[in-house]
Formats: structure tokens, C-alpha cells, sequence
């Protein structure tokens, strides 16, 4: 064969793999509570059979769904489902945002507490643990939050700008935290712009909360990031109570 035929075989193809499939589907079982914590799921070979796919693929999908803490596989005894709050981890979350093709509110409603809650600390740490460049970095991500007309993406800049935030506070676990609620909330930019207006729109308020990180006062940034995150977060939490009294 030659080296341009190896080559071609090589080259990653734009299609969801087997195992994904069955994964996804058994993911969407267990969020619905279709499937309920300690029901056994169908034997591997019964499952590619209703599946209509190879038992490598199965066994693939059920070892990943162990990983993420929906499953638990016992030597010698049946798979079993697990009770997902307990067990599984943020990487969920984007799953759990949109069921039914629906948004959940009461999960959109702890993204938004969350990041209430973290905002502040973060600002805190940040303003502790400051790197030297740092300054630059949010000055760079105020400025052009400055320049920006366009709603959605003045939520990016102010995506970037917490980006640096998350960095400065120097945590693997809030940067992970972080990731993981962008990843979620970033898709929904466009959805959200009207509402993220008022925050983003207020570059002089992400201006006073990097002077306070950059002269390295941990309380005084605490409460610029409480001045900055709270309007915005509480407006949206109002909402979705009001929402969810609609329904």
C-alpha cells in the first residue's frame, strides 16, 4: 500500500461512533428517569441486540458510563444504575441543561447560583495569588469589552476576561468548575443576550474589579465581582421563578 493510501485510511471521518450512540441513548434513559437508580439494565448481549449493534460497542458504552457515575458493574452480577446526584460529576451538566430538546429550569437555575457563589471567591483568590502578567491580561479583556457593540459577543469578552479571572485564582478545581459551566453556558449566548445585557454591557464594572485584583485586595475584589455578578444573576433567578409559577 502506498504511503498516500495509509495516509487517506488515517483521516478522522465527521461521524458519531457506535459506542457514543449506545452511550448517549442509555444517558438519556437514566437523566429522564426512564431508568431509576438500582434498575438493572439488560444483559450486553440483549442490549446489542435491541440496539442492533456489536457487543464491543455495548461494552465500550457501559464502561464509560461507569465512568461518569451512572453505572456501577459487578463482577459476575448485573449492571445497575446509579443514582446520578451522588455519583457523577460536572461533566454531566451539559446533558442535564436540555432534556427533550427543553432547558431545565431548576438545573439553569443552580448554573446561575453557582456562579454567584464562585464569581466572588475567585476574585478573591485572584487578587491573593496574582500573577505579573495578569494585569495586562484583564486590562487586554476590559478593553476590548469596551470596544464591543454586539451583545453576544461582548459575552465573550467577558467570558475571556473571567477566563483570566479563573487563571490568576490559581485552583485546578474552580478552573475545572469553570470549564464545565462555559461549556454549558455558551452555546445559550445568543438565547441570553438580552438578558446578559445589563452585565456585560458595564465594562467600568469588570475595570474596578481588575484594579482590585491587580492591587492585590482580596476583599475589595470579593465585593466588585458580588457588584458585578449579582444584578444580572438575581434578574435571571427572578425570572425563572417566574417561569416556572407560569407553568
Amino acid at each position: 500500500m502506498s504511503v498516500h493510501c495509509v495516509r487517506m485510511a488515517l483521516q478522522p471521518v465527521n461521524r458519531r461512533s457506535v459506542p457514543e450512540d449506545v452511550f448517549s441513548q442509555i444517558v438519556t434513559e437514566v437523566l429522564s428517569g426512564q431508568m431509576q437508580p438500582g434498575e438493572s439494565l439488560p444483559s450486553e448481549r440483549r442490549l446489542a441486540e435491541v440496539l442492533g449493534v456489536s457487543r464491543p460497542a455495548v461494552r465500550e458504552a457501559i464502561k464509560r458510563l461507569t465512568e461518569v457515575g451512572l453505572v456501577e458493574v459487578r463482577q459476575g452480577d448485573a449492571t445497575t444504575v446509579r443514582d446520578f446526584r451522588r455519583h457523577a460529576g460536572l461533566d454531566l451538566l451539559p446533558r442535564l441543561l436540555i432534556q427533550g430538546g427543553e432547558l431545565d429550569v431548576a438545573v439553569v437555575r443552580s448554573i446561575l447560583e453557582t456562579r454567584l457563589h464562585n464569581g466572588p471567591k475567585v476574585a478573591e483568590l485572584a487578587a491573593l495569588r496574582r500573577s505579573p502578567e495578569l494585569a495586562a491580561q484583564l486590562n487586554e479583556a476590559v478593553r476590548t469589552l469596551r470596544e464591543e457593540s454586539d451583545p453576544v459577543e461582548q459575552q465573550r469578552h467577558a467570558l475571556t476576561f473571567w477566563d483570566h479571572v479563573v487563571d490568576g485564582a490559581d485552583s485546578i478545581v474552580y478552573r475545572l468548575m469553570y470549564n464545565t459551566l462555559r461549556a454549558t453556558y455558551e452555546p445559550a449566548l445568543p438565547a441570553l443576550a438580552a438578558m446578559m445585557a445589563d452585565e456585560v454591557g458595564r465594562p467600568e464594572a469588570y475595570r474596578r474589579l481588575a484594579e482590585a485584583i491587580t492591587a492585590g485586595e482580596p476583599a475589595a475584589a470579593r465585593h466588585a465581582a458580588e457588584e458585578l455578578l449579582g444584578p444580572a444573576t438575581r434578574g435571571l433567578l427572578a425570572a425563572l421563578d417566574a417561569l416556572g409559577d407560569n407553568r
